[in-house]
C-alpha cells in the first residue's frame, strides 16, 4: 500500500489546489463538458480531475502533469464485485491514475463488514499499486462505529485512501466530524479525501485541518478563489 498522501493543513493558493481531484460527474455531462474540465483543471494547477468511467480516455494537455482519476460503482455501490473489478481494471487500461471505488453501504449499515473488504479486496486486486485505490464510505449515512469498522475494512483490504462521500446521497457529504472519525481510524496509515458539499475555501481548509488530505471539487476555482460554489459534488 503506498504511504499516506499527508498535506498541508492550510497553506498558499497553489498548495490548495494540489490537493484537489477537480471533479465532473453529472450524469447529463456531455463531452465538451469533460474537455471543459479537464482544461480547468490544469489552468488551475489541481493534482487530478476526477469523471465517470466512460470519459475515458481523456486527453490531457501536452506537458501536463495532471492526473487521472475514474469512479467506480458510482454512486449507488450496488454493483457485484467482479463487476466492479472489471471497471476499474478497464478504466486503468484507459489511462486513469486513480480509482475511487463506492463500497455497498447497505452492507455495512448491516454490519456485514466482511462483505465490505471481501468488495474492497476484489477491486483492489483488479488494480494493484502503482494505481491509488480509494474507497467511498458514503460517510454521512453511517454512524461513528460503522465508519470506524468500514475504514478499518478499507485499510485491511489495502486501500490508500478512504473518501467521505460520493455526493450523490440525501444525507449529505463530508463534514469535519466524518473526517476526524476516519483519521481517528486509520492514524497516518491510510490517507483520507474529503468530498461533496464543500463548496468554499473555509469548508476546504477545515477539511484539511481534520486529516483529510486530498479533496473532491466541482467548484474549485470558486474555492481557490476565495467565494462559494454551486451544491453538489
Amino acid at each position: 500500500m503506498a504511504a499516506p498522501d499527508l498535506a498541508p493543513a492550510s497553506g498558499s493558493t497553489s498548495e490548495l489546489a494540489r490537493t484537489i481531484d477537480h471533479t465532473f460527474l453529472k450524469p447529463e455531462g456531455r463531452r465538451a463538458d469533460v474537455e471543459r474540465t479537464v482544461a480547468e483543471a490544469a489552468e488551475l494547477g489541481v493534482y487530478s480531475v476526477c469523471v465517470s468511467p466512460s470519459e475515458l480516455p481523456l486527453t490531457l494537455p501536452e506537458g501536463s502533469d495532471l492526473k487521472v482519476t475514474a469512479v467506480c460503482g458510482f454512486p449507488s455501490g450496488k454493483h457485484a464485485s467482479s463487476v466492479k473489478a472489471a471497471e476499474a481494471a478497464l478504466a486503468v487500461a484507459q489511462g486513469a491514475d486513480e480509482i475511487d471505488m463506492v463500497i455497498d453501504f447497505g452492507a455495512a449499515i448491516d454490519g456485514r463488514i466482511a462483505a465490505v473488504e471481501a468488495d474492497i479486496r476484489a477491486v483492489r486486486a483488479a488494480v494493484p499499486a502503482p494505481t491509488v485505490l480509494k474507497v467511498i464510505i458514503e460517510s454521512a449515512a453511517l454512524d461513528d462505529d460503522t465508519v470506524t469498522a468500514v475504514c478499518g475494512a478499507a485499510e485491511a483490504a489495502g486501500a490508500d485512501f478512504v473518501k467521505t462521500s460520493t455526493g450523490f446521497h440525501p444525507a449529505g457529504g463530508a463534514t469535519v466530524h466524518a473526517v476526524e472519525v476516519m483519521r481517528r481510524a486509520v492514524g497516518d496509515r491510510v490517507a483520507i479525501k474529503a468530498s461533496g458539499g464543500i463548496r468554499n475555501r473555509e469548508d476546504a481548509e477545515a477539511m484539511l485541518r481534520a486529516g483529510a488530505s486530498r479533496l473532491g471539487l466541482s467548484s474549485s476555482r470558486t474555492v481557490l478563489e476565495g467565494g462559494t460554489g454551486a451544491a453538489g459534488y
